[in-house]
């Protein structure tokens, strides 16, 4: 067994208190993801994992890539017939978490994930490079395939098919807006008595705000 006890780091960068958050949290989220950005060291400062319930009864969890939020929530594009799509879909009850180490920060996010309208999803699809475009036409995503040249043949094929035409969407791709009901803020702090701030949802849509034991 490989003992990793001696991994250590002492979080000092930051700390995160009650006297200098907003009341919502899309707003605290908004500020840390561009001081992210800004300060540097994340190469994807949009790369967040998503953990689902998959039809077999486990949990999975996979990184993906953010492409917007706003009051709503958080949106991003997956195949929905994929095995992360088929699992969001028999339930939506899902997690987002961001690990920004630079900033010695966290984001946990519980949310209920719902298809984006058609029109957000074409949107988005016509904005991506003909590559990508055609690569969601060409993966069945999750599914057993024979090989990789599978793959590269069936992508010859279609780059042929639409030379010089325009791609649409299939249908069974598009994007999932995660609505929040609960936003837990992370900041390391020495000796591990780390900040933890939640926001959770009340039936009126304000947000009540806790602190909790690290």
């Amino acid at each position: 067994m490989e003992d990793l006890s001696h991994y250590r780091k002492s979080y000092e960068k930051s700390e995160l208190l009650e006297t200098n958050i907003p009341e919502d949290p899309i707003n605290l989220f908004h500020k840390w993801f561009y001081e992210t950005e800004e300060l540097g060291g994340v190469e994807e400062v949009n790369a967040m994992t998503v953990a689902t319930i998959g039809l077999d009864g486990f949990p999975k969890s996979r990184v993906v890539l953010l492409k917007k939020f706003n009051e709503e929530g958080f949106i991003f594009y997956t195949n929905y017939n994929s095995e992360k799509g088929k699992a969001i879909l028999n339930n939506p009850n899902i997690c987002l978490s961001f690990f920004w180490h630079s900033q010695e920060r966290q984001v946990i996010i519980k949310g209920i994930a719902e298809k984006t309208s058609e029109i957000i999803s074409d949107n988005y699809f016509d904005s991506r490079p003909d590559g990508s475009k055609l690569g969601a036409i060409v993966s069945s995503q999750s599914e057993t395939i024979p090989s990789r040249e599978y793959l590269d043949n069936k992508l010859k094929e279609l780059e042929k098919e639409f030379d010089g035409k325009p791609i649409p969407r299939p249908d069974y791709w598009g994007g999932f807006l995660v609505r929040p009901v609960e936003v837990e803020f992370w900041q390391g702090r020495p000796n591990r008595l780390h900040d933890r701030i939640r926001y959770k949802l009340l039936e009126d849509y304000n947000w009540k705000i806790d602190r909790l034991s690290p």
